[in-house]
């Protein structure tokens, strides 16, 4: 019995990290072949009371584990670098001109851009397939907007783009784990999602680290995927980026504190509606909408941003609405989005913009307008 302890004894010394740590890496292998031993030679006492051992062993190394990537430390780290991120890109903004141009010459404001267009219609999928898993960045629009995919894909120099003409959906799709290391790890890190995504986001990279441990087993890999996966939004959520301001907006600085100009353009361009609605029988007039679930901080600093009067409209469900017919801050949208877009939301911003200099109050001309854009939208789709 001294010697089989031994033996025990040597199985997890070869196993430590280190001579002075209290952290054991078990080899499964190894164990198996022990206890194999101990049965074969009908110690079986001995073999319940080393299999006890090893499996408390294994419960200590994958609570280990799970503690090094589910701690709160890491969401307090990033935060704390949201802060030092957002101090340099209002710094940065300052200085930067947004329009169609250096949307496509400066990669600071393409990088903003995208990062506003993905807080809208972007996604971070962790999905499991015959036995593998894949991290999938992906954005998806209308066949109707699949320019503004090529232009992304041209921006960024990788990508895929899918065109489901049965489903009427384009994607723009990054698998490729080292070109999600190289060209879409940077960007997110540098400009932070402001909507809930960023908590998908963090998920997403946590996958990827989880992913790339080569000291972990693929067993025990899938275990903690599986936990994370399984690690749901908390109530209430609110992107780190507004901690620099203490999650409140109440003006226009507050608001420009976070939100950059190249960000807006970007998350109008996947969530903006520029069009005509009836105000009544025989009255035709322009109204600006953006409607999102969650994230109601994001719709209250865009209402300080142009200048919108009316409050936001939320319903039991948890869509948040800012909506405006009002003249004035109309004449703000159309000033503020002049030149900057870039997919065709930039068609219809035009034709929108016009028609509110050109025809506005003339409902003959405006219900023509409005007709001539369901029509366009109906022949590209």
């Amino acid at each position: 019995m001294v010697s089989l302890l031994l033996i025990f004894k040597e199985l997890v010394n070869l196993d430590k990290l280190s001579y002075y740590s209290d952290i054991v890496l078990l080899n499964l292998t190894r164990c198996e072949d022990i206890l194999l031993f101990f049965k074969v030679n009908n110690c079986l006492l001995f073999y319940f009371f080393v299999r006890k051992k090893v499996i408390n062993l294994k419960i200590i190394r994958l609570n280990n584990i799970l503690e090094k990537y589910f701690n709160t430390n890491y969401l307090i780290h990033q935060r704390l670098n949201v802060r030092h991120l957002i101090y340099k890109l209002n710094k940065f903004n300052k200085f930067s001109t947004v329009n169609k141009n250096s949307l496509s010459e400066n990669k600071d404001i393409f990088h903003q851009w995208l990062v506003g267009f993905s807080d809208g219609k972007g996604s971070f999928s962790i999905i499991r397939q015959k036995n593998n898993w894949s991290l999938i960045f992906q954005i998806v629009q209308s066949n109707y907007n699949l320019r503004v995919l090529h232009f992304i894909k041209k921006q960024l120099g990788a990508g895929n783009i899918i065109v489901e003409k049965n489903n009427n959906l384009s994607k723009f799709i990054i698998r490729d784990s080292s070109v999600l290391e190289l060209k879409i790890y940077p960007i997110f890190d540098k400009y932070p999602l402001l909507t809930s995504k960023y908590f998908n986001y963090i998920k997403f990279k946590k996958a990827h680290s989880i992913l790339s441990d080569k000291s972990l087993t693929n067993s025990e890999k899938d275990l903690i995927i599986f936990n994370l996966i399984n690690t749901n939004l908390p109530l209430d959520y609110i992107s780190p980026a507004w901690s620099i301001i203490n999650n409140i907006v109440s003006n226009y600085e507050n608001a420009t504190e976070i939100m950059s100009k190249s960000w807006l353009v970007g998350f109008t361009e996947a969530e903006g509606n520029f069009y005509l609605v009836n105000k009544s029988k025989n009255r035709i007039v322009h109204a600006f909408e953006i409607t999102q679930k969650l994230d109601k901080i994001v719709l209250i600093s865009i209402k300080h941003i142009l200048h919108i009067s009316t409050n936001i409209q939320s319903n039991k469900i948890g869509y948040h609405t800012i909506f405006t017919t009002n003249s004035r801050a109309i004449e703000n949208i159309i000033q503020y989005y002049k030149n900057t877009l870039k997919g065709m939301k930039s068609v219809e911003y035009r034709i929108w913009s016009r028609s509110y200099i050109k025809a506005k109050g003339n409902y003959l001309s405006l219900n023509k307008i409005r007709t001539q854009i369901k029509n366009m939208k109906i022949k590209l789709n």
